[in-house]
């Protein structure tokens, strides 16, 4: 009669001799599926717009705005931007949509982000797929070695969200004019990009590295009151680091389709004044 606690047949992984003998491969009796299926949709949909806006390589500016996912734009084929992000470092050689050379940056961070990490290994990897149940893989190598040692590279990819963050701040003050660039102006546009900046911001200094980076290696706080009162002020934004990752994931993808529409000419941006 079975006991319940007979070896698993597949002797692999965690079902090995040196751990707990249960046969069942969990034992939790809730949905814990959609977790890891929610967010692996969820980052699915972003991967699916983000490919098509990217490669699309069209309708990235409306006067005043300029897609996020097209700032700053750095080859000579981009559209000409009126005090926009335009510099022309790759010159005239480069033929692919200008949005792949700064995408890699953001996607980058985003990709090794310590949340992001248990979102995608999760919900696609399966490893595992949910506290308390064991991921269908024989061993776990953990982030020792390629393509995963690769999530060490966090720390610089996020001085480069430092600078790109920078760069989307810079094209948020210039959506403060009107479609002729003059200033004094705000649309729904405006809101949008104040939104989406404060977000991507707020994300970008709730990173674990910027924790690290702004307290960490401290002995004694109290010798360092700034960096303390800031480690603090990091700490409260690590804190609900899942939730502005999300936040932001939406908020420039909702950016980048509002000047989409703009630029395409399905509609006028509504002006406050």
């Amino acid at each position: 009669m079975a006991t319940g606690t007979e070896p698993h047949p597949d002797s692999r992984g965690v079902h090995t001799p040196t751990r707990a003998a249960i046969s069942a491969r969990h034992l939790r009796t809730d949905r814990w599926w959609l977790a890891p299926a929610g967010t692996a949709a969820g980052l699915l949909a972003f991967v699916v717009y983000s490919t098509w806006r990217a490669f699309a390589d069209a309708h990235y500016y409306s006067a005043p705005y300029v897609s996020p996912f097209y700032s700053p734009c750095l080859a000579e084929r981009c559209q000409t931007m009126h005090s926009g992000p335009n510099a022309d470092l790759f010159g005239g050689w480069w033929a692919l949509s200008p949005a792949i050379i700064i995408l890699v940056f953001p996607l980058g961070f985003r990709m090794t982000c310590y949340y992001y990490r248990k979102a995608y290994y999760r919900g696609f990897w399966a490893s595992p797929p949910a506290c308390a149940v064991a991921e269908p893989h024989a061993s776990y190598s953990g982030e020792t070695r390629f393509p995963l040692i690769l999530q060490n590279l966090h720390r610089y990819f996020f001085y480069a969200a430092i600078l790109v963050a920078g760069v989307l701040t810079y094209d948020t003050v210039l959506s403060f004019r009107d479609a002729h660039h003059h200033w004094g102006h705000m649309g729904l546009g405006t809101v949008l990009f104040v939104a989406n900046v404060a977000l991507i911001w707020a994300y970008t200094l709730s990173c674990h590295s910027c924790r690290h980076i702004v307290g960490g290696k401290l002995k004694h706080f109290s010798r360092h009151p700034v960096r303390y009162r800031a480690w603090r002020f990091v700490g409260k934004l690590n804190a609900r680091h899942m939730l502005l990752a999300w936040a932001s994931l939406v908020s420039v993808g909702v950016t980048d389709f509002y000047v989409y529409l703009l630029s395409s000419g399905a509609f006028d941006d509504p002006r406050f004044f």
